[in-house]
């Protein structure tokens, strides 16, 4: 297949090619009814149903692809736009510094950020970016370690935390120019790029402290290490370019997975109950917008269906039973539409 000439007209999807997003992400474009084929050893698949290219990328290069407009729409971690949108300031205040663009292109620029632009938060992929140090370490705070070796596999957003922390602890005029101090290496803190195991950087001596993803902890804990500060919280996110290929098509994947993770959060209750208690019943389960009413043949009893967060449902099933609600039901909902 000439995959050049099959990729004109459609828009282009990056999607996580492994790690801890990838099964998660390919599980809502299931649910979204995004149907592919992926060939082995290839990182494009075409869409059958629909005018989708996917495309299977690190997803720490999605935000650099979505950013400069290569590819119109990705999934990856907050975690990674963040470490992007602080590569791409601290490089253009890096061009601004030497001459390359003017102190007001530089502004536009920052204006711009990394030329993502976030559609949603898709609800999965839950981390925190956090500085971590030897359980039974020297170090108990973020200031012990300015001035120390920092393994991180995230350089950039690691690089602007301590720029910020040294700044605070020195002088006024160092406080004004923090991106200055992170822009020409007048950094103290040593930053260390590891791209994997940076959980052994402080047994190994190679660090005094790092900046590493924290999801449930057990890694951390088994190598020995707290943490004692947050950079950033993550989760998953949608993102597109600011001029996508096509707007139309992205508005309805977005609509789609909207409605893949309402279905994921909701289920629909459904309850018979005497009209005059109805008031009752709707302040115990509101519903996402309001709940749906009809009449019953039996005179005064009426029928209702209502949506009804999962993880709340038991509590409020017994709350309308007690109220005198009958033949409660709940139903999974395989997708939706706001």
């Amino acid at each position: 297949m000439d995959l050049v000439t099959h990729l004109e007209g459609r828009l282009s999807f990056a999607v996580p090619k492994k790690g801890r997003l990838n099964q998660a992400a390919l599980n809502l474009l299931e649910g979204a009814d995004i149907q592919f084929r992926r060939e082995n050893r290839l990182d494009i698949a075409l869409v059958k149903n629909l005018p989708i290219a996917l495309v299977f990328l690190p997803a720490a290069d999605i935000p650099t692809f979505v950013g400069d407009g290569s590819v119109d729409l990705g999934i990856t971690g907050w975690d990674q736009v963040q470490e992007h949108d602080a590569h791409v300031r601290a490089l253009d205040h890096k061009r601004r510094s030497s001459g390359e663009i003017s102190p007001e292109e530089a502004l536009a620029r920052s204006d711009q950020g990394s030329g993502c632009e976030t559609v949603m938060d898709l609800a999965f992929g839950a981390c925190k970016l956090q500085v971590q140090v030897p359980q039974k370490g020297i170090y108990s705070s973020p200031r012990d370690l300015v001035g120390k070796n920092i393994g991180t596999s995230f350089v950039h957003l690691a690089t602007k935390y301590f720029a910020k922390l040294e700044a605070e602890g020195s002088s006024e005029q160092a406080q004004t120019d923090v991106q200055s101090s992170r822009s020409e290496g007048g950094l103290r803190t040593q930053i260390i790029h590891l791209s994997g195991s940076v959980e052994a950087a402080c047994a190994l001596g190679v660090a005094d402290g790092i900046v590493d993803l924290v999801e449930s902890g057990e890694t951390m804990q088994a190598a020995g290490l707290k943490a004692i500060d947050t950079v950033v919280e993550s989760s998953a996110v949608l993102i597109k370019s600011r001029k996508p290929s096509n707007p139309e098509m992205v508005e309805l994947i977005a609509q789609r997975i909207r409605g893949v993770i309402a279905a994921q959060k909701y289920v629909l209750c459904q309850y018979n109950i005497q009209r005059s208690i109805l008031a009752q019943a709707e302040k115990i389960a509101p519903g996402k917008r309001a709940p749906t009413v009809t009449s019953l043949d039996e005179e005064g009893w009426v029928a209702v269906s209502v949506m009804v967060e999962k993880k709340i449902i038991a509590p409020i099933m017994d709350e309308l039973s007690k109220i005198g609600a009958h033949d409660i039901l709940v139903l999974d909902i395989k997708n939706s539409r706001d």
